[in-house]
């Protein structure tokens, strides 16, 4: 198979789909890997790096995606790409896709007629995401880290420590979701010895992350009223909230915002889903924030973005077995002898085969079981 990996375009993204290892597997299992020229500079990996692993490098865009047969990205397809998606029939896409909150991409990939497979809906029998857990364990362990920095008064923030010193309390944190973003978030505020408060709406994963921080971690059964109480006491709210493949729940009122704490700083995690707060929208690592009310809002559509020499090569660790299975087998084969792979199929060939996603922008599923 010819797998083809462009430069990522979408604004402050340097993350590339394939490492040099992951090329150098690729082509010990006799594939053909085609790098655009520049790819993984953002990631600190050099063009002669791919081709001492066997990669050979395209200079043209337009030219790798006409040439492959898989196309591995790290982000959906941006305007600018979309006629790309037609250049080359029966071409699988193999990256994070977020369809359910994307209608234009959606429309696209289903103009295209080909198969997309997205990372973040790769699902094992136990409810495990694979291919989401590394960027949601670097997007949570972030989370606090940007908020702190937005907290302090010279951006425009309430002006506090996230530690607090001796004699002054430190911030409350609060914790929207326990999941792995969730979880993630809470360990480094915790390390950062602030006040950290939890909400989940599943009392078995909340007495896992009050045993894991041995009660150190306010825990509390997610509904409206206790959601309320616990933000507006908050300096810092991070939303953490997941529905797989389906669009993220608004959680969060502008409203509610109003009364919390002038200065107060809430980072939304989920914007790649739609986002769990009423007034998020994607915003950039160049221009991350902006106000409601009295608040900050940080809502980067990319988070993992911002340090991507980890998150490469974090992500390609995670997607490299898939990859070869679907370059070695072709996608029919690779997902019928995976059921997780298989809930990673979101379109095939005009139709969507995601129900969430099709629930989500009011369009029509076809069953994948169906088109195979």
């Amino acid at each position: 198979m010819i797998i083809g990996v462009p430069k990522e375009i979408k604004k402050d993204e340097g993350r590339v789909a394939v490492t040099p290892e992951g090329a150098l597997a690729l082509a010990k299992a006799g594939h053909e890997v085609l790098i655009e020229k520049g790819a993984g500079s953002g990631s600190g990996i050099s063009d002669e790096q791919y081709v001492a692993s066997g990669a050979k490098i395209i200079d043209s865009a337009d030219e790798l995606w006409a040439s492959s047969d898989m196309v591995m990205k790290v982000k959906e397809p941006v305007e600018a790409e979309y006629h790309r998606l037609s250049l080359r029939k029966d071409q699988i896409l193999f990256t994070y896709l977020h369809l359910a909150s994307g209608r234009e991409c959606t429309q696209a990939l289903l103009k295209a007629g080909n198969v997309a497979i997205a990372y973040e809906t790769v699902r094992l029998p136990d409810n495990a995401l694979p291919l989401l857990r590394p960027m949601s364990e670097v997007a949570g362990r972030m989370a606090p880290m940007v908020a702190t920095h937005h907290l302090m008064a010279p951006h425009g923030g309430g002006g506090k420590l996230i530690s607090g010193v001796n004699g002054v309390e430190p911030a409350n944190v609060v914790v929207i979701g326990a999941g792995i973003s969730g979880f993630e978030a809470t360990l480094i505020a915790h390390g950062m010895q602030a006040h950290v408060t939890v909400l989940d709406r599943d009392p078995a994963r909340l007495d896992y992350v009050k045993s894991y921080f041995k009660g150190e971690v306010k825990t509390v059964l997610s509904d409206a009223a206790s959601l309320e109480a616990a933000c507006l006491e908050a300096d810092i709210v991070i939303g953490a909230v997941l529905v797989v493949g389906a669009k993220a729940p608004k959680l969060v009122s502008n409203e509610l915002i109003s009364r919390m704490k002038k200065g107060s700083v809430l980072v939304d995690i989920a914007v790649d889903q739609g986002g769990c707060f009423e007034a998020t929208h994607a915003t950039t690592h160049s221009e991350p924030t902006f106000r409601v009310a009295d608040s900050i809002l940080y809502c980067v559509a990319n988070m993992p973005g911002a340090v991507p020499y980890t998150s490469t090569y974090a992500l390609v660790n995670a997607t490299l077995p898939y990859a070869l299975n679907l370059a070695n087998n072709g996608w029919r084969n690779a997902v019928m002898s995976d059921d997780a792979l298989a809930e990673g199929v979101n379109i095939v060939n005009g139709k969507i085969t995601y129900e969430s996603v099709a629930e989500a922008l009011g369009l029509p599923y076809t069953a994948l079981s169906e088109l195979l």
